[in-house]
């Protein structure tokens, strides 16, 4: 029996070697164990150690200046705003996240070294999700108000209710990837979470909040924030080696008609995403505007495209170079340089 064979495993076919050439991202029933070697996509391993490499937690991040600061008042209404609707985006896409890894992908990508990644990812998203109980918990924020802004705050209810209605078909019990149809829907899925959510959605916050961290403001929630992108910049490379890996793998689904709803998909994406930069910045702060922001996303959107093999639809300059900058030294940053060596759990902080 080989991983692809579609049989279940029994006994005598345990002792069997599995050897490279077998694997496939999907359609591909593996035996019983997670079988790492030989390991056949070494891109999806390399995407693993890279992340066990950017290990950390948000506890280690000092939470004191963000708190004597927004006690002060240092931010006007406006500030205060943008961080909240951050915060409550924030606190619930990373859950979002975490659950279509855990109860959608892994199930159906068997593929051992990309499950290997899948659990650290999965580990990852549950670590964002803390951050912001420990962020709302430390500054005494209303915990309730924040997590639930997923309800009541239109902005952040579309991007939410977008990427959960790709997920649909794929978390039916009876779903499956077998034939060029089923391919497509668990595509739309992929591209859904690692190039929408992860790959667009998430970039206007990183954004907004690290120009706080740029201005010496918020600078533990700017950290944290620092770290989240080097972790989800690592999620949707990952993510579109896969998706980019299952095209080759299956060409027959990479029709002219697909990728015309691939592009009506992201474009419906990007006016959600304009939608929210407005909402959370009627006014503007900080040098940011929502004009500012539509050009932006239309440029993440152009570049998530050109990975996937679609040509760029929106030709706009980005309005903040800066943030290039900010994520090559993220990725260079040594983070026991930046590490407190005694840092306070958030209940022991001085409110």
């Amino acid at each position: 029996m080989t991983c692809c064979d579609p049989t279940p495993a029994k006994a005598h076919d345990l002792g069997r070697r599995v050897n490279a050439e077998d694997k496939r991202l999907i359609n591909c029933r593996a035996v019983d164990v997670n079988q790492l070697c030989p390991i056949k996509y070494k891109w999806a391993w390399e995407h693993y150690m890279n992340g066990c490499a950017n290990h950390w937690m948000p506890t280690e991040v000092s939470m004191q200046k963000d708190i004597d600061q927004w006690k002060s008042k240092l931010f006007t209404p406006d500030e205060r705003r943008v961080v909240m609707r951050n915060l409550g985006f924030f606190s619930t896409g990373e859950s979002l996240v975490g659950n279509n890894i855990v109860l959608a992908i892994f199930k159906h990508v068997p593929n051992p070294e990309c499950r290997q990644y899948l659990l650290r990812q999965a580990f990852e998203e549950a670590i964002h999700t803390h951050t912001f109980q420990y962020v709302c918990e430390s500054m005494n924020l209303d915990q309730r108000e924040i997590f639930n802004m997923y309800h009541e705050v239109d902005a952040i209810a579309g991007k939410d209710q977008f990427v959960m209605s790709l997920t649909a078909d794929v978390m039916q019990p009876d779903f499956s990837t077998e034939g060029p149809e089923n391919i497509r829907k668990f595509l739309k899925n992929l591209i859904g979470f690692y190039v929408v959510m992860e790959g667009i959605f998430f970039y206007s916050g990183f954004v907004m909040i690290l120009s706080f961290h740029r201005r010496n403001q918020l600078t533990g929630i700017g950290e944290q924030f620092q770290y989240i992108m080097r972790d989800e910049s690592i999620h949707m490379n990952f993510g579109i080696d896969l998706i980019n890996g299952i095209k080759a793998e299956n060409p027959e689904v990479w029709r002219e008609d697909f990728k015309a709803e691939i592009i009506a998909m992201i474009d419906e994406a990007v006016g959600y995403e304009i939608r929210y930069a407005k909402d959370c910045l009627p006014n503007g702060v900080l040098g940011l505007n929502a004009l500012l922001f539509d050009d932006y996303v239309r440029y993440i959107a152009d570049r998530r495209l050109e990975r996937i093999g679609i040509a760029r639809q929106y030709h706009t300059k980005n309005p903040f170079p800066w943030m290039s900058e900010t994520i090559d030294l993220a990725k260079e940053k040594n983070f026991f340089e930046t590490r407190v060596t005694e840092y306070q759990g958030s209940s022991a902080l001085e409110w």
